[in-house]
């Protein structure tokens, strides 16, 4: 059988619904909001701090420390067994390395930034809405940033190509699946991420390379949409 329909009608180019807000974590430095689709990530952003222990301490420029974590009922299926489990650890570095290239950490010797991402509610993509969440998070906070990282899954599902995949569309078993969570720059489309897991052609991976950069360019203006209205609800006041 061949996937000539996504399940929940979505065009091949279409992404699930989103939602975004800034400034949501009131005790944090810096925090945001990202739903795309079932999938919700909160941000939170502390520092720059002092580093702790001290032998960690870079005197030439502060670091990014991330953690990205799944609330125990966060799931479809089983329940998610809570803490630092081997994916979430994978899923914290890679998260850390997708937001480096937009931090100028220079100007915070011996500090850390630290960045808690946690997802009260997941559908597929969670990776790629903490990414988002993260950086609007980190703009919240007012760190000095080049750009924002917008991220997102394409793919491939039996012989269409796609962006957004669902669960459904991940779990599919009649024919080839291959999910590829992307980031990137916008401003310059430089990707600051990109993993794949399951089978895909080089043409077929560059085509769904270049769909993903335009649907970060449309996740990019919800990202920014949500800053300016937190900055324009603080000028009226």
């Amino acid at each position: 059988m061949s996937y000539k329909k996504r399940l929940d009608n979505r065009k091949p180019d279409e992404l699930r619904k989103m939602e975004a807000k800034v400034g949501v974590i009131k005790n944090a430095d810096g925090s945001a909001y990202f739903k795309i689709g079932n999938t919700c990530a909160y941000a939170a952003v502390y520092g720059p701090r002092e580093l702790y222990p001290r032998f960690l301490h870079n005197p030439s420029k502060g670091i990014l420390r991330c953690s990205y974590s799944m609330m125990p009922f966060s799931g479809s299926g089983n329940r998610v067994r809570p803490g630092q489990n081997r994916r979430a650890k994978e899923i914290s570095m890679v998260t850390e390395k997708a937001l480096l290239p937009v931090l100028n950490l220079d100007e915070y010797p011996n500090s850390v930034v630290d960045v808690f991402i946690e997802l009260p509610q997941t559908e597929a993509g969670s990776r790629c809405a903490g990414i988002c969440a993260a950086s609007m998070a980190l703009a919240d906070a007012g760190l000095v940033m080049s750009d924002l990282v917008s991220a997102v899954s394409v793919g491939r599902v039996d012989d269409m190509l796609v962006v957004d995949l669902d669960y459904s569309e991940e779990a599919y078993e009649d024919g080839p699946v291959a999910d590829i969570p992307l980031a990137i720059l916008p401003r310059t489309d430089e990707i600051t991420l990109l993993q794949m897991d399951g089978e895909i052609t080089k043409e077929m991976l560059l085509d769904a390379i270049e769909l993903g950069k335009k649907s970060c360019h449309e996740i990019y203006e919800i990202q920014k949409k949500a800053l300016k209205e937190k900055y324009a609800v603080k000028g009226d006041e």
